[in-house]
């Protein structure tokens, strides 16, 4: 494959600048040079001056020179134009407003000047601004507004050449990390033969990559809920054939402890899958936290008791007519995790805090432990699945459940984060959108 010519973006950029200067430099120069020219010579072809010049000349030489002043008033009367005859060294007498036109270097904006002869020479300008005829501060205008539009279309088109790219792949980027994943950056982009074009290859690159491994992790997850439920359920029934043919009881309740602890890791590898499979898909209807939560709380109740924890709920009263759009079964699971993991980790004699709370639009779903807290540089990585960071928290998880209830919370719209309280526990906030209120 041959191997395309690459131009940095730098010196595209530095070219496109340059080359705008350059023909704002070049154009107004050109266009005052043509104007000016236009101007004078189209003076001097309307009105003849030549010709005026000589006749001039005529009745200077025939009947002296208050006679040719007197001939040019009444013509400059009739052409809309000053005109005066001076001697070739005597400029004193023009206004020195002409005077300095004349002797300008830079705006070439003259008056009309005509040798007569003998010495003389005929000034003619305008008496009134007209067509063919501009100020030098005009002209200084002009090229200074053709040098801004220039300049100023050349720095629209670089930002337009810059950050357009960038702009789709910022939008690309939000899409796939929304759940698009079969978004890519297009295609006219990734072609460019500059580092806009390279960062495009190489950001589609690496988005197949990531997708590929989220697919297999995936399917991996699917794959191994899927093959170990089917040999624990036939490992339970045996069991619990065993059991009854008289094995040994405690033998085989430690069996069956351990078949069910699997079993249930399997429960949430396998409502992990769900959730994150189907993002904001899922079914929804009307519910009311606080019911769910009551739920949640009288099914931890013999747990609690066993661990010897106590469970502390304070509910605002709007709260009880609050209702939310969700699926009833993934919210008590998620509410469920995070009291479970409030519960594994709270020391015997202490109290688990639950608070319910509605403010602007959320219902907020408070759980504090008293137990020792997580360290602040772990906190975001709590949600994470099979993370289980701090040893300090010992707990018998497989680090499932605080990510189940992320997923869940998050396809419900809602929001969740982790922090340490102020008494050291650690603290879960969870919030979810009202859906309507008393």
């Amino acid at each position: 494959m041959t191997r395309r010519l690459m131009v940095p973006l730098f010196w595209r950029t530095f070219l496109l600048i340059w080359l705008a200067m350059a023909a704002a430099m070049i154009g107004s120069g050109l266009v005052s040079s043509f104007l000016l020219d236009r101007e004078r010579a189209g003076i001097e072809r309307q009105l003849e001056l030549r010709d005026l010049g000589f006749e001039v000349a005529s009745i200077l030489e025939t009947r002296g020179r208050r006679d040719a002043q007197r001939f040019l008033k009444s013509q400059g009367q009739e052409l809309g134009l000053h005109l005066m005859v001076i001697d070739s060294e005597d400029d004193d007498r023009l206004p020195a407003a002409i005077r300095s036109r004349i002797k300008s270097g830079w705006y070439r904006q003259k008056p009309a000047i005509v040798n007569v002869g003998d010495g003389y020479r005929l000034i003619a300008w305008p008496k009134m601004h007209g067509e063919g005829w501009l100020e030098p501060q005009v002209f200084r205008l002009m090229e200074m507004g053709l040098a801004f539009a220039l300049i100023t279309l050349a720095c629209w088109l670089i930002a337009r050449f810059v950050s357009r790219p960038m702009r789709h792949m910022e939008t690309t980027a939000q899409a796939i990390a929304g759940g698009n994943t079969q978004l890519r950056v297009d295609e006219r982009i990734a072609v460019r033969r500059d580092e806009v074009g390279q960062l495009a290859t190489a950001f589609n690159a690496m988005t197949d990559q990531l997708c590929t491994l989220l697919e297999r992790q995936k399917h991996l997850l699917r794959d191994i809920s899927h093959d170990l439920r089917t040999p624990l359920a036939r490992q339970r029934v045996a069991i619990e054939l065993a059991s009854e043919g008289g094995v040994e009881g405690e033998l085989m309740a430690s069996i069956l402890r351990q078949n069910e602890r699997l079993d249930t890791m399997t429960g949430q590898i396998l409502t992990l899958y769900r959730v994150t499979g189907q993002g904001g898909d899922i079914a929804r209807k009307p519910l009311r936290p606080v019911d769910l939560l009551n739920h949640v709380l009288r099914d931890s109740a013999e747990y609690a008791e066993h661990r010897s924890v106590d469970c502390k709920l304070v509910s605002m009263p709007e709260s009880a007519g609050v209702s939310v759009l969700g699926d009833a079964g993934l919210l008590q699971r998620a509410f469920d995790n995070i009291l479970q993991n409030a519960l594994d980790y709270t020391p015997p004699g202490k109290v688990v805090h639950v608070a319910l709370t509605v403010s602007g639009g959320w219902i907020s779903l408070t759980i504090e432990d008293e137990g020792p807290g997580v360290a602040d540089e772990i906190l975001d990585h709590l949600f994470e699945p099979f993370f289980r960071g701090d040893k300090s928290r010992g707990g018998e998880g497989w680090g499932l459940g605080l990510a189940i209830a992320k997923n869940i919370i998050l396809a419900h719209d809602g929001e969740i984060a982790a922090n340490n309280s102020e008494s050291g526990g650690l603290q879960v906030v969870t919030r979810l959108p009202v859906f309507t209120a008393d």
